[in-house]
């Protein structure tokens, strides 16, 4: 009986040693959070630059300059 006692105590510090060293730190989960955020607003940035040279190489955006070239433009 008592190596029963002896195993399940063994096998519990074992469980919470284990479960101690999977978690991170508040600075980790905080510095992760970080990385995460900025990943968010780079791609953000990425993709409104490329849909504004997507429309500034549009068909549309190229009349307008050309009508405004035309009517404005140097004679």
């Amino acid at each position: 009986m008592m190596k029963l006692y002896l195993a399940v105590t063994v096998l519990l510090l074992a469980l919470f040693a284990y479960a101690d060293a999977q978690d991170e730190t508040i600075e980790e989960k905080l510095s992760r959070y970080g990385d995460q955020v900025a990943d968010v607003f780079r791609n953000l940035a990425d993709n409104a630059k490329e849909k504004l040279d997507e429309i500034g190489k549009s068909q549309f955006a190229t009349n307008v300059k050309n009508w405004f070239k035309d009517n404005f433009g140097a004679k």
